[in-house]
């Protein structure tokens, strides 16, 4: 844990200068925004029928039916976020199609008294997303069409920034006073897939171009991995609201929140929820709650993304893992775990 203390010492020597330059919300309004909302409880949150968010996102494929009666699963258990990935590809094909179908996605998701996390860029998994006909899922493997977004070499070839800058200006410009937004979700771990610090340049560019939206809903990055030191830093320091991404056990999970919550600002976990690693509903959403930090779970419904199995564990024949890895239910609507969708509802205060 040395080096999140580095993090937390070198960020607050400079954060009254970033608050004036780049104006990062006040530690209060941060504060007062949190304390207008139920304790935010959520998930990570794709259509059972869409392999990646080009999928869910793109016209041929957009299926607010299956949207609908997913986010009506999420309802009765009482959460009321979910974390929700776009694409530039869907953006760039089509522009004010994307924007509608993002809207009907809202609606569908406010009928159910949900918010949305929107999150734009994204460094996991496949390097070179296309647009057009997805591929199928590979049998039993977690994630397998996933895309990242922009992708390589996109994200760090600055010569194509100034068409990321109209999708994400053009995006964060027509929802900026959107109520059913939550916050906006600038960039999903950025420096995985090994890109490391190469990365920044896009990090700091989308803050940037977020920041001269002056959009209503707050802004963030998530912290994931203690070692990108540059990276957290910036992402910590620039972000209005702090998110982070902990897939470890109570014990470890807990001194994170501890050491973050020294930056005097609202906290939400917007990734967890691995069951053999020990992260469960049963000893980390109680646990948050108790810290009043946002609990944003990975996966609701088992489909396409195949995120019941492992990161490192494919199953080829996709027989069913021992242990779901994410997702609470089967396409069909029954809980993968009666005793946790019970207790989700509990911590939701749903009787």
């Amino acid at each position: 844990m040395f080096l999140i203390f580095s993090v937390t010492l070198n960020a607050q020597k400079s954060k009254e200068n970033i608050n004036q330059q780049e104006k990062v919300w006040s530690r209060e309004k941060a504060d007062t925004w949190y304390a207008q909302h139920k304790w935010i409880s959520g998930a990570d949150f794709i259509p059972s029928t869409a392999v990646n968010q080009l999928e869910m996102w793109q016209a041929a494929t957009f299926d607010p039916k299956t949207i609908d009666k997913e986010l009506g699963l999420a309802e009765n258990i009482g959460f009321n976020t979910m974390r929700v990935f776009l694409h530039s590809l869907a953006w760039k094909e089509d522009p004010n199609g994307f924007k509608q179908r993002v809207s009907e996605y809202l609606r569908i998701a406010n009928s159910h008294h949900i918010q949305t996390i929107f999150v734009f860029f994204d460094d996991c998994w496949n390097p070179s997303p296309k647009i057009g006909i997805q591929p199928s899922p590979k049998v039993g493997v977690h994630n397998s069409e996933w895309v990242q977004d922009p992708g390589i070499p996109e994200y760090k070839d600055t010569t194509y920034f100034p068409e990321l800058k109209k999708y994400v200006t053009d995006v964060i410009s027509f929802f900026a006073h959107d109520k059913r937004i939550l916050l906006w979700d600038l960039y999903n771990e950025p420096g995985n897939s090994g890109k490391g610090n190469t990365s920044l340049p896009l990090l700091k560019s989308v803050f940037q171009w977020a920041r001269e939206i002056h959009p209503d809903q707050p802004i963030t990055a998530g912290l994931w991995d203690w070692n990108l030191e540059k990276l957290n830093e910036f992402q910590v320091t620039h972000s209005d609201i702090i998110t982070y991404h902990n897939y470890e056990e109570p014990i470890w999970h807990l001194r994170v929140v501890h050491i973050l919550k020294s930056f005097g600002r609202p906290l939400i976990c917007t990734e967890y929820m691995a069951r053999p690693r020990n992260s469960r509903f049963s000893n980390i959403m109680p646990m948050l709650k108790a810290e009043n930090v946002g609990a944003i779970n990975w996966g609701l419904v088992t489909g396409k993304t195949n995120t019941k199995y492992a990161w490192d564990t494919p199953i080829p024949n996709g027989s069913e893992p021992v242990e779901w890895f994410h997702d609470i239910f089967h396409k069909d609507g029954t809980p993968y775990c009666q005793a946790e969708v019970d207790l989700i509802k509990r911590m939701n205060e749903i009787k």
